[in-house]
């Protein structure tokens, strides 16, 4: 038998053709977009402004929903963390971080992840999958329907950060992909100054991102600025090193539109890269290279048992 195809991941032209197939006009490929990414429907049976022989050869061959809720856990302050499953059994997280002005909203690229970072609890995963286009693209449309309900507006912005698990520039084509379908404004319409997505340092991407115009706000994990303790917080370093990485940075910075920065995350790891003397080092890399456009992020790290880190204090962040 032959899988069906996960309609969520494609283009409007690829339903064009699709439509085309089933001797429909072109206007029905209009219809099923906005079914998906605008109504956010998650199924052929509630797309009702469809022919119902339509619905039923669509269902015949394709999908509109791949990935299930498992659990959900809703935190005091709103934020809710979602724990999903794909056909394969695979787990993705999804997170929804409320704020007074707008939402957040924390996406998977990859289900694990392939990176072995030491403060990382997904690294213990390894790497189970790529997501597809439309497996990242579903995990928003869950998240709003489960906030405000079936295609209810947002009251304010949505923003999305690619930040969960996975190294999103090791699924770099299926992520941009996917950003390109969620930008699009017959649909979630999420354009791209909305967006922020975090690497951990795979260079040639960052490369490639800067070529693009439609890109997402760049956020670069540094945590170290040393190769000595990147080495061993961050394996990816071995690879590709601080001088690689900052030059790439560097690179970056010089496609940067007007207003537009950069961000470098710092994960603040008690007694490990947390001293004055660690923050010296810090600005001394930065100042080495020249760089001007980007602002460092200082993100307490958040613990677990299976790790030897805890987070630094206040205090200390301060």
């Amino acid at each position: 038998m032959t899988e069906k195809i996960h309609i969520t991941g494609l283009k409007p032209a690829e339903l064009v053709d699709l439509a085309a197939n089933f001797g429909e006009p072109r206007y029905r490929a209009n219809q099923i977009f906005k079914a998906i990414h605008e109504r956010r429907l998650r199924s052929f049976d509630e797309v009702t402004d469809l022919p119902k022989k339509l619905r039923e050869k669509l269902d015949a061959i394709a999908d509109i929903s791949r990935l299930t809720v498992t659990a959900k856990y809703v935190s005091v302050d709103g934020t809710r963390r979602y724990l999903l499953k794909t056909p394969d059994g695979y787990p993705v997280e999804t997170v929804f971080i409320p704020t007074e002005n707008r939402d957040t909203i924390c996406f998977s690229s990859q289900s694990g992840c392939p990176l072995k970072c030491d403060f990382c609890l997904t690294a213990k995963l390894g790497l189970l999958a790529n997501l597809t286009a439309g497996e990242i693209v579903e995990q928003i449309v869950i998240v709003l329907n489960d906030v405000y309900g079936v295609g209810v507006e947002t009251p304010h912005g949505t923003n999305l950060v690619g930040m969960g698990a996975g190294e999103p520039f090791l699924n770099f084509e299926n992520l941009i992909a996917a950003l390109r379908l969620m930008a699009d404004e017959k649909g979630l319409f999420i354009v791209p100054n909305r967006v922020t997505v975090s690497t951990a340092g795979i260079v040639p991407r960052i490369d490639d991102l800067a070529q693009l115009d439609d890109r997402p706000h760049l956020a670069i994990s540094l945590t170290a600025a040393t190769d000595e303790l990147r080495d061993r917080l961050m394996p990816i370093n071995k690879k590709w090193d601080l001088d690689a990485l900052m030059k790439a940075a560097r690179n970056f910075e010089r496609s940067l539109k007007r207003g537009e920065r950069f961000t470098f995350e710092y994960v603040m790891l008690g007694g490990v890269n947390d001293s004055p003397d660690d923050a010296r080092t810090l600005a001394e890399l930065l100042k080495r290279y020249k760089l001007k456009r980007f602002k460092v992020n200082l993100i307490p790290h958040n613990g677990a048992e299976q790790l030897d880190y805890d987070a630094s204090s206040p205090e200390t962040v301060a």
